[in-house]
């Protein structure tokens, strides 16, 4: 399944027009996206939470020429399902 998969179930569901419900999932993904930047975590009930990790500085090694590189610490994000959604895919 991907995002055009999506904006079809929600436009069978909703019915209106595709190009709203394109726009209705462009907005949960840029809500989540901004919820993320600004507090740093999204939850939501029975889904399961998205979070900012903090990954730490580190070396690393170029594969194809073995030289040793320093990669900055970054934030990465992260998803935790809920229980439900366990329970679902089980």
């Amino acid at each position: 399944m991907n995002k055009q998969s999506i904006v079809e179930a929600v436009h069978e569901k909703l019915g209106g027009t595709k190009v709203s419900a394109e726009q209705a999932v462009e907005t949960v993904i840029e809500t989540i996206t901004n919820g993320l930047k600004k507090e740093g975590e999204v939850s939501i009930a029975g889904l399961g939470i998205f979070s900012v990790n903090t990954r730490a500085a580190r070396t690393a090694r170029n594969p194809r020429t073995g030289e040793t590189i320093k990669v900055a610490a970054m934030k990465v994000p992260k998803f935790r399902a809920a229980k439900a959604l366990k329970d679902a895919v089980k």
